[in-house]
């Protein structure tokens, strides 16, 4: 298989934000405030565009709903009114300029109708063509607790192992009903994994008979991160799983889709270095206000 340099990133941020209602009626959730580490408040979807400019990233597709071309347009590609141009200092006006030249790099991609994850992945397969990318969440930041950020760290994985990787973290037993999981087998122990298996929302009970990793706790299990660098054979699979109308959960999934790339390229995870922040839900972005800085 050839590697090809890593250029784009896909960010789906097309989903209705149900779990934070009623806030989402007129804010999208990708637009929600966070401090980050500057105390700059800043929306979500661009911490998760700097993180992906952070590993080397030079065209980022963000998957939008139609309708919301406008609200997205207006972060990165609309300046101000030169009326409220003036009004801000001459630090946010030298970061405005820093927006106009961030938008450069982003695409916004349309998903008209909201089947589900895979499906929101899939409506960027001609953008993306035939190259590897970096796909990351559109409602999750991410925390390096290295120099290099969680992004770069991936992408350089990719580089090293010239496979997909999945970004995993350590979840206990409790939540992982929650997120997808993956068993395999240590290349690196607590490092890289040849992934074997990847499941969506797994119980209890299927985690311990089929995903139980060696050397990892009793109840503790590697979960998805929320960062992948994927081939584009992946679209192969999605486009398969929607002609077919398979869906897990009413919806079209990528974790499914994933499992058949791992089975016929092979795959690596790669245990992130980092945190994983979730703003998806009102607890959890609570949280992250708290312990992102």
């Amino acid at each position: 298989m050839q590697i090809n340099k890593v250029r784009k990133a896909v960010i789906p941020a097309a989903g209705f934000g149900t779990r934070l209602f009623p806030a989402t009626k007129v804010v999208k959730k990708e637009l929600f405030p966070i401090i980050d580490q500057d105390g700059r408040a800043k929306p979500v979807i661009l911490a998760i565009v700097e993180e992906a400019i952070s590993a080397g990233i030079t065209e980022i597709g963000i998957v939008v709903q139609p309708d919301d071309i406008g609200v997205f347009a207006d972060l990165f590609k609309n300046p101000p009114a030169p009326e409220l141009l003036q009004k801000l200092s001459p630090q946010n006006q030298e970061y405005s300029q820093y927006l106009q030249e961030l938008g450069q790099k982003v695409v916004l991609l349309t998903q008209s109708e909201q089947e589900g994850y895979g499906h929101a992945v899939f409506c960027a397969k001609d953008w993306v063509g035939n190259e590897p990318f970096l796909l990351m969440l559109g409602d999750h930041v991410y925390k390096s607790d290295i120099k290099k950020t969680c992004a770069q760290q991936v992408v350089e994985i990719y580089a090293q192992v010239h496979q997909s990787v999945v970004g995993l973290t350590i979840m206990p037993a409790a939540i992982i009903n929650k997120a997808g999981c993956v068993t395999g087998l240590w290349q690196e122990f607590h490092s890289i994994l040849e992934i074997t298996q990847l499941a969506e929302k797994p119980s209890i009970d299927y985690a311990r008979e089929y995903l139980r990793v060696e050397g990892m706790a009793e109840d503790e299990f590697l979960c998805v991160f929320g960062l992948y660098l994927l081939t584009p054979k992946i679209f192969e699979f999605l486009a398969e799983s929607i002609n077919q109308n398979l869906r897990d959960r009413g919806e079209f999934q990528l974790t499914n889709c994933l499992d058949k790339l791992c089975q016929v390229e092979g795959m690596k995870g790669y245990v992130v270095k980092g945190k994983c922040f979730d703003t998806g839900l009102p607890n959890t972005y609570h949280q992250t206000l708290i312990d992102f800085i």
